[in-house]
């Protein structure tokens, strides 16, 4: 069956379009962009009728944790990539953080048979860049590519040892594969819970200075500098990390930067309301730290806004704000979220925000998505751009729960997700069949 969608706002960075159009889908690929499209009488055909909607390439998230396998009480293939297709998400890329870790070929197989039985969307593995996460021993870069990686990455836990590092970046150069860096120096974060300042100091509780940041961005753009190889740094943070990002693109160094709705929209005040349920790593931070990386949003220093998608179980994060878990649920917020804080920015049009979920993760990912040009895969998302909605966790698909969005109001809603011509999501309710393969 083909899709026709008509009269919407198309929207593709990847091809400088912005016009309202109808997107004929054929054969799991886009077959035709124009106004006023009339299929063969002989075409079996759906009609969608997207007036007053915006048609965009597929979102790609490069950066979730799904939790599968080890955590399931905490998500499952199944519950996150609903969740994320729900969200707009066609394709994401998740974390190697469980248990067992992805840090070899046999646990990456295990990994994309799961993936295959249970997905909803497309899933990217990305594979610990150490033995264990220990950052000790690198794993077989090679062969994890060779085997469907699609990125190296110890996210969760800082490659502390410099030396190491530094042999990381390398090999994943030579592997072809991105190289993503969770930067916190923990021999400055220590035991840490929360942005270090007043409030910190107020609550009693530990704080994390920006330095344990800063210092760790600093070194791994030296390191690839050292050995000419690009890096990636996830969920910026801070404002010398920014500027030091800026710097590095300036001098001609390949780095690349991305960010979290919650680090854009939120301060660690937050805190006092939510507790642990805003607790994320890097910490939620000040109102100068969140200008500042909506400034490298809005001049290109930052290409990526990823969700950091991180639930935990309720249980987990009732408690206090030492002993709680980091993260928070983000699939099902993200564009609202980001779409709420940033469109209102003077530099930063719906076109620039879908481009850095769409284009930039591509980019950095070095895949074949994120664009609806003709022959494309059909990765559509449309959401209503206006719609003004209240988040509820109750309702939340994801088993993670766990977010400060909670209760807040948020513009913009997703209404279908189609991935290679199937719909996944229509009329904002979740296609129940798995897609499939």
């Amino acid at each position: 069956m083909g899709i026709l969608i008509k009269s919407a706002r198309v929207i593709d960075p990847a091809c400088g379009r912005d016009e309202t159009a109808d997107i004929y889908i054929k054969d799991g690929k886009i077959f035709k962009i124009s106004q006023n499209i009339k299929p063969s009488t002989t075409d079996d055909v759906k009609i969608i009728d997207a007036s007053n909607l915006v048609a965009c390439p597929g979102l790609i998230d490069m950066h979730c944790h799904l939790r599968e396998p080890g955590f399931e009480y905490k998500e499952d293939i199944e519950s996150g990539t609903s969740a994320a297709a729900l969200g707009g998400f066609t394709t994401v890329a998740c974390m190697a953080n469980t248990d067992p870790v992805i840090d070899s070929v046999e646990n990456l197989e295990n990994l994309k048979k799961l993936i295959k039985e249970k997905a909803r969307v497309n899933v990217l593995p990305i594979v610990a860049a150490t033995k264990g996460l220990s950052g000790e021993e690198l794993t077989d870069y090679k062969a994890l590519k060779k085997a469907g990686a699609a990125a190296i990455s110890d996210d969760g836990r800082y490659v502390q040892s410099a030396g190491v590092m530094m042999e990381a970046i390398k090999e994943a150069k030579e592997a072809g594969l991105p190289i993503i860096s969770h930067c916190e120096d923990m021999t400055i974060a220590k035991n840490g819970a929360m942005n270090a300042g007043a409030l910190a100091e107020n609550s009693d509780i530990p704080g994390i200075p920006n330095a344990a940041e800063d210092v760790a961005v600093a070194r791994e753009l030296m390191l690839a500098k050292s050995v000419s190889a690009p890096i990636h740094i996830a969920h910026i943070s801070t404002q010398w990390a920014v500027n030091l990002v800026r710097l590095s693109k300036i001098l001609g160094l390949s780095a690349t930067g991305e960010a979290t709705p919650h680090h854009f929209s939120m301060t660690e005040d937050e805190l006092k309301t939510y507790g642990p349920f805003a607790k994320v790593s890097p910490p939620l931070r000040t109102k100068d730290d969140v200008k500042a990386v909506i400034d490298g949003l809005c001049d290109g220093t930052i290409e990526v806004i990823a969700t950091d998608h991180a639930p935990h179980s309720m249980d987990e994060k009732r408690t206090t704000v030492q002993k709680a878990p980091n993260g928070i649920s983000g699939f099902e917020t993200a564009l609202a979220a980001a779409i709420t804080a940033l469109e209102k920015q003077d530099c930063l049009s719906l076109s620039d925000i879908i481009k850095k979920m769409t284009v930039g993760p591509a980019g950095v990912l070095k895949i074949d998505k994120g664009t609806l040009a003709i022959g494309a895969d059909a990765d559509v998302t449309i959401f209503d751009p206006q719609k003004v909605w209240e988040v509820d966790t109750s309702k939340f698909t994801s088993k993670g729960k766990n977010t400060p969005f909670d209760a807040k109001k948020l513009r913009g809603k997703v209404v279908h997700t189609i991935i290679s011509g199937e719909m996944v999501v229509e009329n904002g309710e979740l296609v129940k069949k798995i897609r499939k393969r």
